[in-house]
C-alpha cells in the first residue's frame, strides 16, 4: 500500500514556517552552544512546516557533524504512513559559519527531495536535498515565509 507523498514529489518553491517554530528552530540551536543542533520538520502539507522534533545529535564530532536518531527517522516515517504528520525534512545548526549547506552535507545527503532548514545566528535558509541542485550539485534554496499563507488568516 503507498505512502503519503513525502519526498521529491512535492516540488515546492515557497515553504510556510509557522512563526513559533521558526523561534523554537532558533532557541534549539542557541541552547546547543558549539554543537549542531538537529532534528525533524513536520506538517500535515507540503508547504508547510508546522512542527519540529528535537533529535539527538549522535555524530561522532558533533560540533562538525550531525546525524539525527535513527528511532525518530523510523517513529516519524511510521507515523506519516499511518496518515499522521508527513516527514517534510530535516533541521540542523552551523554553530560557525552560515546557514548555507557544506560540502559534507552535501556528501551525506540522500537526494530525498525532502526539506533541509540550516540555523546559523539569527538566520533560518531552507534547501530542497536533490540531485542537480544549484549548491554542491545537491541543494536549492526555498523560499521561506514565517507565518501562514494570508488566505489562511481568515
Amino acid at each position: 500500500m503507498a505512502g503519503p507523498v513525502s519526498r521529491a514529489d512535492m516540488p515546492c518553491a515557497a515553504v510556510y514556517v509557522d512563526e513559533l517554530v521558526y523561534e523554537q528552530l532558533l532557541a534549539v540551536a542557541h541552547r546547543s552552544g558549539g554543537q549542531e543542533c538537529c532534528g525533524l520538520l513536520l506538517g500535515r502539507a507540503p508547504d508547510r512546516v508546522e512542527e519540529i522534533m528535537i533529535s539527538r545529535n549522535i555524530a561522532e564530532e558533533p560540533e562538525r557533524h550531525f546525524e539525527i536518531l535513527p528511532q525518530d527517522l523510523i517513529a516519524a516515517e511510521k507515523e506519516m504512513r499511518r496518515g499522521g504528520r508527513l516527514l517534510l525534512g530535516y533541521y540542523h545548526s552551523h554553530p560557525v559559519g552560515e546557514a548555507v549547506p557544506s560540502p559534507t552535507d552535501a556528501v551525506l545527503s540522500a537526494g530525498d527531495g525532502r526539506i533541509w532548514a540550516i540555523i546559523a545566528g539569527a538566520t533560518v535558509r531552507l534547501w530542497r536535498n536533490e540531485p542537480g541542485g544549484t549548491l554542491h550539485d545537491m541543494f536549492t534554496e526555498i523560499t521561506c515565509h514565517v507565518g501562514v499563507p494570508a488566505s489562511d488568516e481568515t
